[in-house]
């Protein structure tokens, strides 16, 4: 009896050891985190991200991209917003960002906005998760909750940006090992991928995929070679979008592409390989079933949006996203 009752203890105290180191940043973030510092916030970020991209479709998968950019480094913290200063090296001049990221000057006109209405309360964290959801919503994608209450990071990485941000060039393996880093599931790294079927993508980034790859529709290759010359240099810059039949509506057209290989960068048609890869299945069944993506969608951008926040005192609520306060 004396052995059951000391077992009993030592079982319940485990159990409290363990909750206590767990998630406790998750459980710091809630709901309804601004209902009384800020009730009009999460309203006002939704109309401003409606706004833009009804002005310019392309900005909704901008706005997704700066939120996968901005968890990938550090954990969700707004250090992709960070201007480098002569006393400070931020991340926006990394390989995978530089003359790449866009959507900061929406990011800073919401600021803008809530720090008239509640100074120093609303953070830029909350800000870029909260904007890439309603971009999403706003392209007929799927809708999520985010929990509330992260704070922006004092510190950004320009070497973890030039190390775990997924690239165009990688292979399966590679995808693989990037988003298990960050406690991603390879069912997960497929369903986050289809975040491409709305955004563009530069030329350099498929040149070699459309001139050199035999995995590839050659009336799609083709037709990408007009906008991508084959001389390095040439045309670098040139945009085309990651899915050419539906490029400004969330959909399912992506994994449609990769199952007719007509995946537009290496990384992506690694995905499919007619039959033969550990992703086949998972990829042609999203190609038939929209609703199980969007579904899975969701849930894995909930996932994300939880990666490594700042809460209670960590950090700051920076008064303008791209500058650490004084």
């Amino acid at each position: 009896m004396a052995f059951n009752k000391c077992w009993l203890i030592l079982a319940i105290t485990l159990c409290v050891i363990g909750i206590g180191s767990g998630d406790d940043d998750h459980e710091l973030l809630s709901d309804n985190f601004y209902h009384k510092t800020c009730p009009k916030a999460v309203e006002t970020i939704r109309k401003a991200v409606i706004d833009a991209v009804s002005q310019e479709p392309r900005m909704g998968a901008s706005l997704l991209r700066l939120h996968f950019h901005d968890c990938f480094v550090q954990g969700c913290d707004a250090s992709v917003l960070l201007d480098d200063t002569p006393n400070f090296i931020g991340e926006k001049n990394s390989g995978p960002n530089k003359n790449s990221l866009r959507g900061f000057e929406v990011i800073d006109s919401i600021k803008s906005q809530l720090e008239s209405m509640c100074p120093s309360v609303v953070s830029c964290a909350d800000i870029l998760a909260l904007a890439a959801r309603d971009a999403v919503f706003a392209l007929k994608g799927p809708r999520w909750e985010v929990k509330l209450g992260r704070r922006d990071s004092t510190t950004a990485s320009l070497s973890e940006s030039n190390s775990d941000l997924p690239a165009p060039f990688f292979n399966l393996s590679s995808l693989i090992t990037a988003f298990q880093k960050k406690n991603f599931t390879i069912q997960e790294m497929v369903t986050l991928s289809g975040g491409h079927t709305i955004g563009r993508v530069r030329c350099r980034f498929f040149r070699d995929r459309i001139y050199n790859e035999s995995n590839i529709d050659p009336s799609f290759a083709e037709a990408m070679k007009a906008l991508c010359p084959s001389a390095k240099g040439d045309g670098d810059d040139n945009l085309s979008p990651f899915d050419s039949t539906t490029p400004d509506t969330f959909d399912n057209a992506f994994y449609q592409n990769l199952v007719n290989q007509r995946g537009l960068v290496h990384s992506d048609q690694q995905l499919y390989a007619n039959g033969a890869g550990i992703t086949d299945s998972q990829v042609f069944m999203y190609s038939r079933n929209f609703g199980r993506f969007k579904k899975d969608f969701a849930d894995a951008m909930v996932k994300m949006s939880l990666l490594s926040p700042l809460t209670g005192n960590d950090g700051q609520i920076r008064t303008t996203c791209r500058f650490v306060n004084n």
